[in-house]
């Protein structure tokens, strides 16, 4: 398995992955397929931002990605950002996703950034055992703010320092 920068050429497999986890989970709370163009914006934004946008991949693609963007718009959450990693279906468990959200955090310190959150949903206690092995903890929940699956979902924030 090589981690690195993702490539233009590796969109499609990007977008396989995040389609797989929208129709399959509540990982994503959203139930709208993204198409290549959808993800060319997306990536070419976080690069023009100077954010990281990584795969993993093997013989068979893109096996996993992980990225980090803006936690928010306000000046005052400047040092702060919010990741995401997805792992092909199959992938999962094997320690790709460790491997790839590792490889975010010194990129995020490269920058400056002095938080990592993540929101995960509630139900999905593996994810969230995930994070705390990697150093997060949990420090709320926000009660019935998704809504996918005919359910009200609830979201568990996580945070981890990154830097000084």
């Amino acid at each position: 398995m090589q981690l690195r920068d993702a490539a233009e050429d590796d969109l499609a497999g990007v977008v396989a992955i995040y389609n797989e986890v929208i129709a399959t989970s509540t990982a994503v709370y959203s139930s709208t397929p993204v198409t290549l163009e959808d993800r060319r914006q997306w990536w070419r934004a976080r690069v023009a931002s100077g954010y990281p946008v990584l795969v993993a991949a093997d013989a068979s693609g893109v096996i996993g990605f992980a990225t980090f963007g803006d936690f928010r718009a306000w000046p005052g959450y400047r040092f702060t950002v919010e990741h995401s990693v997805h792992v092909r279906a199959g992938r999962r468990g094997g320690g790709v996703g460790t491997q790839l959200l590792q490889a975010l955090f010194p990129r995020a310190a490269s920058l400056g950034k002095h938080m990592m959150i993540a929101g995960v949903d509630a139900a999905n206690t593996a994810s969230i055992r995930f994070h705390e092995r990697l150093g997060f903890e949990q420090t709320g929940c926000l009660r019935e703010v998704g809504y996918k699956f005919d359910r009200w979902l609830d979201l568990v924030f996580l945070q981890r320092r990154i830097g000084a």
